[in-house]
């Protein structure tokens, strides 16, 4: 069994917040096509990483998660590309881990 968790950015590059319609529309992706999500909206994560040697830069996301059995590497790199081209993001997180279920 696979978790795979999706960091999606509450605002644009420019610090525009994407409207709700948008997470909504990914969220019933999701869960139409693994059967369920689990999702992190009540308090944002905040990510924070390096660009360059100088300046830190910070996002304001929102956790999606799902479960499957098989992991479909194409399916989940298509759908990552959607994703940043939908939310104007050079790259986005999508995460796998292999998980047990106790």
């Amino acid at each position: 069994m696979h978790l795979i968790q999706l960091l999606l950015p509450l605002c644009d590059n420019e610090g525009h917040p994407f409207p709700q319609s948008m997470y909504l529309q990914v969220r019933d992706e999701l869960a139409e096509h693994f059967g369920g999500i689990t999702t992190y909206l009540r308090s944002p994560a905040e990510g924070l990483w390096k660009e360059g040697k100088c300046c830190a830069v910070r996002d304001e996301i929102v956790i999606y998660e799902v479960m499957a059995k098989e992991l479909n590497h194409d399916w989940w790199k298509e759908f990552r590309e959607r994703l940043e081209s939908l939310f104007r993001q050079e790259s986005l997180i999508v995460r796998a881990s292999q998980i047990e279920l106790l």
